[in-house]
């Protein structure tokens, strides 16, 4: 039986016993009173056992998750260790991708400079060749002007 419900009934038999005049008194069946206390006897200790047993059950519970979480945890740090060495391979590779790119575009900026500085010195060798050419038409054509006055 449950331990409550004996108690609501010790209740129910204080509330409908009689009370003596002028004082906080009452009179109570004697037999039903000592019949409810003898249930209580052996509802409580029954009622004990299953505390105990949910006790039993919630520390068994708890130590399963308590093992469940260091489970959990010990799996977390594998895998963010896993991570870490992963990531740092990761950054290793993006540090020498960004060495390399550096590197080349310092060899294209080499590579057009001495481009730019071969086609300037290229233009001006041209450049002095075609001014000895034409200093050489234009001299060919001040002889032949002369010669031509000095015929006619």
């Amino acid at each position: 039986m449950d331990i409550l419900h004996l108690i609501d009934r010790l209740e129910e038999l204080l509330n409908q016993s009689r009370a003596f005049p002028f004082t906080h008194n009452v009179i109570i069946d004697e037999d039903r009173m000592l019949d409810i206390i003898d249930q209580m006897r052996v509802a409580i200790p029954e009622e004990i056992k299953k505390a105990q047993q949910v006790m039993n059950q919630r520390d068994r519970i708890l130590a399963q998750a308590q093992e469940e979480a260091n489970r959990t945890i010990t799996i977390a740090r594998e895998k963010l260790d896993q991570l870490v060495e992963r990531d740092s391979i990761v950054q290793a590779a993006h540090a020498k991708a960004s060495e390399v790119l550096v590197q080349a575009q310092a060899e294209r900026e080499s590579s057009r400079k001495e481009a730019d500085d071969y086609a300037l010195e290229t233009l001006r060798r041209l450049e002095m060749e075609l001014e000895r050419f034409l200093n050489q038409v234009r001299n060919g054509i001040s002889i032949l002007h002369s010669e031509k006055q000095e015929i006619e």
